[in-house]
């Protein structure tokens, strides 16, 4: 069965939901700009910062398991330093097995420093995305100037997941009705076989959803579409809104400047 995409975010009644949408993304802009400007190996302001995160998601009702939990998505991506403390040249503290790579002290920080940081980014993205919807995240880019064709970008990105998503899955339906077995046997033929009709399949899907893509813009074009992105999301930007911000500018100058 095809799982659609769902929107992350999640509604409480908390004072960080009601923050102005632009306050949060600045918010976690900051954060996320602390943590790459700090150097190699600062685990205890990495762990201050992530202690932060998982606060605010407390403060926002939010558990931190769900937080953790959508976070190690980014651990795949992560891999790529795993090369790092075979490559980095420094003082050698070990051997890797069979192989007899060199590990360096300096390449197992920088590669654990990369992983960590990268954690960290994504669960103030995650925290940033369950407390703000979609819609409120694109109307705080263009209030903060952000070019309009980048927002627009961004919306229909988003938008078009689900399209894809509903083509796919119709193509695998497709596919379970014309892969029908006798009683005992495995449904579909050999491997070359499923190889085959999933290559049919990713072309199949490129073209209909661009096809479908077209239909979707021609209607919008039908109805007034220009260019521009119209919501009828409005906020306020209240003095709590700029405590907040000001506590930010400051923690973040205050976290990068000691921790270089």
């Amino acid at each position: 069965m095809f799982v659609q995409p769902d929107d992350r975010y999640v509604h409480r009644d908390s004072a960080v939901h009601g923050l102005d949408p632009r306050t949060k993304l600045l918010v976690a802009l900051g954060l996320i700009l602390a943590v790459s400007l700090l150097p190699f190996g600062r685990w205890a302001y990495y762990a201050a910062i992530w202690l932060l995160v998982m606060a605010v998601s407390l403060a926002a009702r939010i558990g931190p398991g769900t937080v953790l939990r959508r976070s190690f998505v980014a651990l795949p991506f992560a891999l790529a330093a795993l090369a790092l403390p075979f490559t980095i040249p420094g003082e050698v503290i070990g051997h890797l097995p069979l192989l007899n790579l060199p590990i360096t002290q300096e390449g197992l920080v920088r590669a654990g420093s990369i992983v960590v940081k990268s954690w960290v980014s994504v669960q103030i993205a995650i925290v940033l995305i369950l407390v703000t919807p979609l819609p409120d995240l694109l109307w705080a880019l263009r209030k903060l100037r952000v070019p309009e064709p980048l927002v627009a970008i961004a919306s229909f990105m988003y938008r078009y997941l689900f399209v894809l998503a509903d083509e796919a899955g119709r193509l695998l339906r497709a596919r379970a009705a014309r892969s029908a077995a006798r009683p005992g046997q495995r449904a579909g033929g050999s491997i070359l076989w499923r190889g085959r009709v999933a290559g049919y399949m990713v072309g199949s899907l490129m073209l209909r959803s661009f096809e479908r893509s077209e239909r979707i813009y021609h209607a919008m074009a039908a109805r007034g579409y220009t260019g521009e992105l119209m919501s009828f999301a409005h906020h306020r930007f209240t003095t709590l809104d700029g405590w907040v911000l000001a506590s930010a500018v400051l923690l973040v100058s205050l976290l990068v400047f000691l921790g270089r």
